[in-house]
C-alpha cells in the first residue's frame, strides 16, 4: 500500500470525499500533530484578532458615520 493510497477514496460526493479524508487524517495523524496545529491557528489568530480586526474597524467606521451624517 502506498501513502497515496490510503486517503484515496472512491466516493462520488465531494462531501462524502471531505469526510473521508478528514477521517483518513484523524486516523493517521497523532495526537500531538493535532495539538501543534491547533497552537499554530491560536498563535496566528490571535494576532489578526488583536490588531488587524480593529485597524480595519478604525478605518471604516468614520466613513460610516459620515456618510450618515451626510444623509441626516
Amino acid at each position: 500500500m502506498t501513502h497515496r493510497m490510503r486517503y484515496s477514496t472512491d466516493l462520488a460526493s465531494g462531501e462524502q470525499y471531505w469526510s473521508a479524508h478528514v477521517d483518513a487524517l484523524d486516523r493517521h495523524l497523532s495526537a500531538n500533530t493535532w495539538a501543534r496545529a491547533a497552537v499554530t491557528v491560536v498563535l496566528l489568530a490571535y494576532p489578526v484578532a488583536r490588531i488587524v480586526i480593529p485597524s480595519v474597524l478604525n478605518s471604516m467606521v468614520p466613513d460610516v458615520v459620515r456618510t450618515v451624517l451626510h444623509w441626516i
